[in-house]
């Protein structure tokens, strides 16, 4: 019998992350339905398989012995999934009480719905932007305007709502949505892999949903350490050009570079005069966004041979 949902988890590197991910989902699971838990571990050296094989026997495990990117990792786990709904989640993801059973009563409720995203929170439990608009010639006009988060950012509000797209972080899919639309698209390693399945998804006459009832909280911060941070920041930018190139013309896609680009430009210079603020953070998006293959990005870096 096909369960009623699949936890669908993606693994690097983070093994006490994953551990607390699953004791959440354990601790947390959806009343009344039927699951199964599948982490995809993506080439991690730290244990983590051993980890989730002592302490979780029933956990299916995907081991991948070269890392990909993380939008192959999603669709693997949802092509190994026999759930009706797919709970994708990072593993320093953790669900809170009622999550998983509101997104599915979400999409229950909305047959053309095909994916429903939490509330998320960071480590210190300040709920943050986690659905926006598609991104396009007026979204970069609105955030050179710094008035983003008023029009741009759709997390708002207590009722379940329509939106364009939502972070993967804690993304339930409805999987004949997925199989629809083909997936999710290889190309994006990590960065907009979610907003490009969602522009799919509504493409094909899907809708994706916010539901702020159904809250989890997500570790992952950037960090201010260029040596490390600078390929997530290349790899935002570079992922967000091939969106628009996707989607878009050519011509809306260089305009969305040069409004990103000025837009990081001016707090570049506004940094100087605040204190501690990140300035080299701020440079390095305002040359990414005029410049988004030059560099290293995350990709790069993790499939050198």
């Amino acid at each position: 019998m096909e369960p009623d949902l699949s936890y669908c988890v993606v693994n690097n590197d983070g093994r006490d992350y994953l551990l607390d991910c699953l004791a959440a989902i354990e601790r947390n699971g959806a009343a009344g339905l039927t699951t199964e838990t599948i982490v995809l571990d993506n080439a991690s050296t730290d244990g983590s398989v051993a980890a989730v094989r002592e302490r979780y026997p029933d956990v299916q495990l995907i081991e991948l012995a070269t890392k990909v990117g993380k939008a192959e990792n999603d669709t693997t786990l949802m092509k190994a999934a026999r759930g009706r709904y797919c709970l994708l989640l990072n593993e320093d993801s953790e669900l809170k009480p009622g999550a998983a059973g509101a997104l599915y009563a979400a999409l229950e409720d909305d047959p053309r719905a095909a994916a429903a995203g939490a509330q998320l929170f960071d480590g210190e439990g300040n709920p943050y932007a986690c659905a926006w608009r598609f991104p396009g010639v007026e979204t970069a006009l609105i955030g050179a305007r710094f008035l983003h988060g008023h029009f741009t950012v759709e997390s708002r509000g207590e009722l379940t709502r329509k939106v364009d797209w939502a972070q993967s972080s804690a993304l339930m899919v409805r999987r004949e949505a997925a199989e629809e639309v083909g997936y999710l698209d290889p190309r994006f390693f990590v960065y907009y892999d979610e907003c490009d399945f969602a522009k799919r998804l509504d493409d094909a006459g899907w809708h994706t949903l916010y539901v702020p009832s159904a809250e989890a909280i997500h570790h992952n911060q950037l960090s201010n350490d260029l040596s490390s941070g600078l390929p997530r920041i290349v790899e935002f930018h570079r992922n967000r050009d091939l969106y628009m190139k996707k989607h878009h013309s050519k011509a809306e896609a260089f305009a969305v570079r040069l409004l990103t680009a000025w837009t990081y430009g001016l707090r570049t210079v506004a940094s100087l005069v605040l204190p501690q603020a990140p300035t080299n953070i701020y440079a390095a998006h305002t040359r990414q966004a005029l410049f988004p293959y030059r560099g290293e990005g995350l990709a790069d870096r993790n499939l050198k041979p």
